[in-house]
């Protein structure tokens, strides 16, 4: 029995990548597993503004946290707050 050839992007979901994005009007780069870059990217899109945009916002609110770790704590609480409704 063969098995049906996994989709690249599966196996990419959990690999690492830096981003650049400017913030405030400064440049920074973020690390992210694919999968969380993807939701940021989905969720900024349904809010109607840029990446960038989207993760000023969460980066105003981080406090001491770094920001690739803001964002993914925020990621997962937006979709606890969705399963929770």
């Amino acid at each position: 029995m063969t098995r049906a050839p996994e989709k690249a992007q599966d196996h990419d979901t959990g690999r690492m990548r830096k981003h650049s994005l400017v913030i405030a009007g400064h440049s920074t780069s973020i690390s992210l597993e694919t999968a969380f870059w993807e939701v940021l990217r989905e969720l900024a899109r349904e809010k109607g503004v840029s990446v960038a945009a989207y993760a000023a916002e969460i980066d105003q609110k981080r406090g001491a946290a770094n920001l690739s770790s803001a964002l993914r704590v925020h990621l997962l609480q937006v979709f606890r707050d969705r399963v929770n409704r």
